[in-house]
């Protein structure tokens, strides 16, 4: 039986092939996903067909000519059919292969250049990710509804504009790299920590992510960038299995079992990150991943490199001015200065994520620590109304309950 993560890495291949030929970002997707139901009901039952990417692309492509036949009778014009799908198209769409993938194509496509950046992120995370559009929203910050216009407009910008669905030169592969490693990055992360339901992780999000990144870094070796973001995505999954307790509650770092950490990712990670900073040009995902492999070469937390970590820091909040980066800093500033100096640092992010529930929780965290209990309860307690994950939320609720019997 065919297991979900390779429904979804089979998905933006498909999405891809009938992307090509049909020019319809829209229709596609919906027909991709009616090809993906029917695999999901159908081979349970009738067994996986020996190529399942083919089967799929055939299933979509039925769909297509049926949306395409519908519009058409519609419009009285049957003739499109016939010039927008001619049988040898068909056939030569059906007997796609096994071994194209399609998905780095189908990744840049969805950055094109005439979308806003945000736009072709969000247009990614959808179509490649297979994200729901509540799930970008949520990453966005953004009401659903907005990111659903937003996501709409993308779709139709692409198709109204001069080079369409036309496959990325390398000029265009070079322009869009920036917005394929940040659609990347956060893929990863909401597949690593999901942003709302019962599981704290995707795993299946999460590897794809991986699995792109290293068919990104196999087109782009010598990219220092790309190189750091896989190091980081393997580094932070390194500790995907320790993150969980038997019923799938949250570990913190601090409590981690770090034998159960894959000591194999992480060599494979500081390797990578290592090599980046040798040549010379130094960016966030390349500090993020120092930081990672920072956490992970440390016995404990305690025995970890935290002045380093504060530097570290320091760095990517000049380079990036992100008020996330400036969470981070607040806590690594705390382990080595003490609670207070991670407050100030915290006051200066208020303005610009109030209202975030990790913001509540990090200042929970440094009141316990400061020793103000009833503080740090009440924080506790307002991050875990704001967060959507059940897995945060009750682990927020928990440590809330703890210092009420303290």
């Amino acid at each position: 039986m065919i297991e979900l993560a390779e429904l979804r890495e089979l998905a933006p291949m498909v999405l891809s092939a009938v992307v090509r030929r049909y020019r319809d970002f829209a229709a596609s997707e919906d027909a991709v996903q009616e090809a993906l139901l029917a695999a999901a009901q159908q081979w349970p039952v009738t067994g996986v067909p020996e190529h399942p990417r083919a089967w799929l692309i055939s299933v979509a492509s039925r769909r297509m000519v049926d949306h395409v036949r519908s519009e058409a009778a519609r419009r009285k014009r049957e003739e499109i059919v016939v010039s927008l799908v001619p049988p040898e198209d068909q056939l030569a769409l059906q007997a796609d292969t096994e071994a194209h993938d399609d998905t780095l194509e189908l990744l840049f496509t969805c950055c094109h250049p005439a979308l806003s950046p945000s736009s072709a992120i969000a247009l990614t995370l959808r179509a490649v990710g297979g994200l729901t559009t509540l799930e970008i929203a949520k990453a966005y910050l953004v009401p659903e509804a907005t990111m659903a216009q937003r996501i709409s407009r993308a779709k139709a910008t692409i198709k109204e504009s001069a080079t369409g669905f036309d496959p990325p030169t390398e000029a265009d592969v070079a322009a869009r790299m920036r917005a394929v490693t940040h659609v990347l990055y956060l893929m990863f992360n909401e597949g690593y920590t999901a942003s709302a339901g019962a599981e704290l992780v995707r795993t299946d999000l999460a590897f794809e992510a991986i699995r792109v990144t290293r068919m990104l870094l196999r087109k782009r070796p010598d990219d220092p960038e790309v190189a750091g973001l896989l190091a980081l995505m393997l580094l932070t999954d390194a500790r995907r299995t320790a993150r969980t307790g038997p019923h799938g509650e949250l570990v913190p770092l601090d409590e981690q079992d770090r034998s159960r950490w894959d000591r194999t990712q992480i060599a494979e990670g500081t390797a990578l990150v290592t090599a980046a900073f040798a040549r010379g040009a130094v960016g966030p995902y390349q500090l993020q991943a120092a930081i990672a492999a920072c956490h992970d070469e440390a016995a404990s937390t305690e025995a970890t490199d935290w002045p380093q970590i504060v530097a570290l820091y320091s760095v990517l909040l000049a380079i990036e001015d992100n008020p996330m980066v400036a969470l981070n800093l607040a806590i690594a500033e705390a382990m080595v200065d003490g609670p207070a100096a991670g407050l100030a640092r915290l006051a200066q992010v208020d303005a610009r994520l109030g209202g975030h529930y990790r913001v509540d929780a990090v200042r929970a965290h440094l009141l316990e620590r400061a020793g103000d209990l009833a503080g740090a309860r009440t924080h506790y307690e307002r991050a875990a109304a704001r967060t959507a994950s059940l897995a945060e939320r009750d682990y927020l609720l928990a440590r809330a309950a703890q210092l009420r019997d303290r």
